[in-house]
Order: C-alpha cells, then structure tokens, then sequence
C-alpha cells in the first residue's frame, strides 16, 4: 500500500503554503533558507526572513505539524543569532507548555488549519492511501472473510443489501429498526460482519458482497452439478451408442444367416424339381 508523501515532501509543501500565507497577510519574504552562522560555524538554518509593513524584520520557522517546547526555543535562539523577531506557521500547539513559553519568549505564532497545510500532491497521496485502505477492506471480504452463514443470518443480509436505509431494511424483516440495529450487532459479534463496518453504509456495502458472493458460490454450485450430469449423461450416450452398435452388428449377421438359409431353400426346392 502507498504509504503517502515523505516527510521531506510534505514539509516543502507546507513551506510553500506557509510562505504564500503570510505574503498574502502583508508580508514581504525577503530571504529563504538563511543560514545561521556563529563565529564562522553554521549552528543552524531560518526556514525564511520576512518582513511586515511596519518594517519589523522576522526569522520564520515552518511546521508541517504542531509546534512543541524544543521548536518555540529552537524558533527563539534562531530568531535571536539573526538579529530578527521569531515567528512560527504551523498547525497550533502541541500541548499548553508551548503555547505558554511562546507567550513568554514573545514567539508570534501564525495558527494554519490542516486544510492550508495541505497541498494538492499531498491531498492526492492521502486520498490514495484512503481508498487503497477500503479496497483492500472490501477485498478481503470478498476474498478473504469466510463466516459461517446461517439462514437466519442470510435473511437479515438480504434485507439490509436490498434496502436504501436501516427503516427500509427493518420493514421488510417486520421488525423495527433498534430490532434490526440490535440483529446487526449480533451478526458483528458472531462474525458475520467486520468489525469495522460500523456505519450503516458500510453495513449495507458489506451485506451486498457476502449476499452477492453466496449467490456466486450458489450458482457455481449450480454449474458444477450440470457439469457432472453433462458427463454423466456423455457417458451414459457412449455406452447407448456402443449398444446400439452391437445390435446393429447382430442384427446384420441375423440378416445373412436368414439369406443364407433361404437361398439353401430355394437351392433344395431346384433339386427336388429335377
């Protein structure tokens, strides 16, 4: 399964986003990848230098995640080395103890939702790995799950895969739904039905697959006994025929016997003239 995008590529994705954010807030980015450098050793790198239309210069960090303790000190002496204000763009906090000590070291912090964190190419990944997740569920139930399926379990499938709603399904089963809810937990501890299939779409998706698969199995069953009787009744024509063929044999000595016999007749009926 694909296991989405790696931390490198969403962390360029954020900054890209994080960047475009704050020029839209009325920041200039002035610098990106600013090397912090004491005494000739570089101790550490500034995701960007930017600038707000007062003229306060900032050193921004971007995180592709929520902010922790160890990344409002990181942003801070960072901040400090380059002669600007700290800033971080990230997801929120991490915990109360850094939202805290950014109030105090006077870190601004610039509070992104999820959706603005994630670009199109990440979205595509995660969407991916989604859908890879439910195919591979319903795969396995298709392939994979074997339940030992009663009647009285079949009857409740066939009722929930052949109806638009839990109602509809309750109906036509002449209970009503908390019945039918409680028949369904039933069919899940007795491991008819997925754990995960908690929705009652999902339910419903399931039941459509486990019926549909014993109709398949049923009618595979079906060809198998008509395959049989085909060789069955082959093999029953095989030896018709070869009877037919051994009376036909006998049939045709019967015949030259009896033309034999009468021409002897006629032969001693020539005799006894003369």
């Amino acid at each position: 399964m694909a296991s989405g995008m790696s931390a490198k590529r969403r962390w360029m994705a954020s900054e890209r986003i994080a960047l475009s954010v704050l020029s839209e807030m009325g920041f200039r980015v002035l610098e990106t990848g600013r090397r912090v450098v004491v005494n000739g050793v570089e101790v550490g790198e500034v995701d960007a230098i930017a600038e707000d239309s007062e003229g306060n210069v900032y050193a921004v960090e971007v995180k592709a995640g929520r902010l922790d303790v160890s990344g409002v000190r990181q942003a801070y002496v960072n901040a400090l080395l380059v002669n600007a204000k700290p800033m971080v763009v990230c997801k929120g906090f991490s915990d109360d103890a850094a939202r805290e000590l950014a109030e105090r070291l006077g870190v601004r912090v610039v509070q992104l939702s999820d959706v603005f964190l994630v670009e199109s190419e990440e979205l595509y990944a995660l969407m991916r790995e989604v859908v890879e997740e439910v195919l591979a569920d319903y795969l396995e139930v298709f392939y994979g799950y074997s339940p030992q399926l009663k009647q009285e379990h079949l009857e409740v499938l066939q009722a929930i895969a052949s109806s638009a709603d839990i109602g509809d399904a309750a109906g036509k089963l002449g209970v009503d739904a908390q019945a039918l809810a409680r028949k369904i937990e039933e069919l899940r501890r007795a491991g008819v039905l997925p754990r995960w299939a908690v929705k009652y779409s999902s339910v419903r998706r399931v039941a459509q697959v486990l019926v549909w698969r014993r109709s398949l199995a049923s009618a595979l069953e079906e060809s198998s006994r008509l395959v049989e009787t085909a060789r069955a009744l082959r093999e029953e024509l095989r030896e018709l025929k070869a009877a037919v063929s051994g009376l036909a044999a006998q049939l045709k000595r019967l015949s030259e016997t009896a033309a034999a016999v009468e021409e002897k007749s006629r032969a001693s009926q020539a005799q006894g003239q003369q």
